[in-house]
């Protein structure tokens, strides 16, 4: 049995019965998102619940070598971030008296599955630390060693998961670098689920060194680097290129024993070979960059992170860290409040009374709508059109309307159209509490 929204007690004993009559028929109760696996994304939405969670992960794509035994860049490392809401007047986001967990869809071990298993063979000689198989490191949290499920902690405001271990192969052996996770809430006395959504949880191996570095290329690219650089790399594999070019993606400070941040060597080599983003930054089959909004066949990155050569040579003159600065989005959206994050990065930033921007607007590299359906989940669940969650009744209870799709009716879908087009009458010492203070262009 799965319920996936805890509905509103005002619904009473109609929903007992409901609940009872579907569960005894083999079909789900509840609500909250579904499909052939037992949830109808818009089958209850956020109006019929007492809570909201909100979850995406934090970069929008992780990625991880295909293998682990000769030059390795990043570990299998994911992270989940989720939100709780509760629904009312005015809403309020929860972190106590609740339990957060999550669980990746049909993808229950990573070791085992290709070559991904070298990852915990090598892991003590890597990283310096002997993990059981299908447990990933933390960063954050050292002694804590996340699998393909489990229990998220309290980070502030907000639940996280950190080093969840997946790999772009799930159970039946299919590749597929948008694997998705469960999230469910509950309350922690009782047990009883409150709310439960979904959320893309991107890897990807698709790392093609092989284009220009031949049919073993990660070997290739230590035995090129001893060439260059007359180290002994290949002779003592696996080499973490980390160990030497510092990564702050690995929480490391600095630029390492070489003095190059690992960003600023791999970008600086690349940029006059004929490489494209899509190369290492996976990939021409993922497509990571896939906010329809912002992409393109390339990913367009270059329009906010700059060209290859950009990234080295500003790496170089410290006007830039790897991981740290990163493109803002007021570079292009300038002129609407709380855009401007000043050097909190998109993916740690909040507004609106403390919702972070991407439990709204969905996570960096795939604001929503994108270009896969899974990251459209939690919108087509609480407010049923698959646009950035804009409707007031998701977390406001006492909202009036029925959702997007009413107000797309009534109002048309190509107009530039804000609330305070209509809804003139708040005292103006109110309008920081609305989203952007009313000021967004275009809907």
């Amino acid at each position: 049995m799965i319920i996936l929204g805890h509905r509103k007690r005002c619904l009473g004993s109609v929903v007992l019965i409901s609940a009872l009559a579907l569960v005894s028929c083999g079909t789900t109760g509840g609500g909250g998102g579904g499909d052939g696996d037992g949830v109808n994304a818009k089958a209850i939405p956020a109006a019929a619940m007492d809570y909201v969670a909100f979850a995406w992960n934090d970069l929008g794509m992780h990625c991880l070598n295909p293998t682990y035994d000769k030059a390795v860049i990043l570990p299998p490392y994911n992270t989940i971030w989720v939100q709780v809401v509760k629904r009312g007047d005015p809403p309020e986001i929860v972190t106590a008296g609740v339990t957060v967990e999550y669980a990746i869809r049909g993808n229950t071990y990573s070791y085992g599955k290709r070559s991904y298993g070298q990852f915990w063979d090598n892991s003590p000689a890597l990283f310096g630390i002997a993990l059981v198989h299908d447990t990933g490191l933390n960063l954050e949290d050292p002694g804590i060693h996340n699998g393909l499920s489990g229990s998220m902690v309290v980070k502030g405001d907000h639940f996280q998961a950190n080093g969840i271990p997946v790999v772009p192969v799930d159970d039946t052996l299919a590749w597929n670098p948008y694997q998705v996770a469960d999230i469910v809430v509950r309350d922690s006395g009782t047990n009883v689920i409150l709310v439960q959504t979904r959320a893309t949880v991107p890897t990807s191996d698709e790392i093609n060194c092989g284009r220009c570095h031949g049919a073993d290329p990660l070997l290739d690219v230590l035995q090129e680097h001893d060439d260059e650089e007359g180290t002994n790399l290949a002779a003592n594999r696996p080499v973490l290129c980390a160990s030497c070019h510092g990564s702050p993606g690995l929480g490391q400070i600095g630029p390492g024993s070489s003095g190059k941040y690992l960003s600023r060597a791999i970008h600086g080599s690349h940029s006059s070979r004929g490489a494209t983003c899509y190369d290492c930054h996976p990939g021409p089959t993922t497509k990571c960059s896939r906010s329809t909004a912002h992409t393109a066949a390339d990913g367009n990155c270059i329009a906010c992170h700059g060209t290859m050569a950009d990234v080295a040579s500003s790496v170089a003159s410290g006007s830039r860290i790897p991981w740290v600065g990163e493109p803002l989005c007021a570079t292009c959206h300038a002129g609407i409040a709380e855009i401007a994050t000043g050097t909190t990065l998109y993916r740690n930033a909040s507004g609106h009374s403390g919702i972070s921007c991407p439990a709204c607007h969905g996570s960096p590299h795939a604001q929503v709508p994108t270009s896969q359906a899974a990251d459209g989940f939690q919108s087509a669940q609480y407010q049923t059109a698959v646009l950035p969650i804009g409707t007031c009744k998701v977390c406001h209870d006492t909202s009036k309307g029925e959702g997007i799709e009413e107000f797309s009716e009534a109002h048309g879908g190509t107009r530039v159209t804000a609330c305070r087009v209509c809804h003139t009458t708040g005292p103006s010492a109110t309008v920081s509490r609305w989203p952007h203070q009313f000021q967004w262009k275009s809907r």
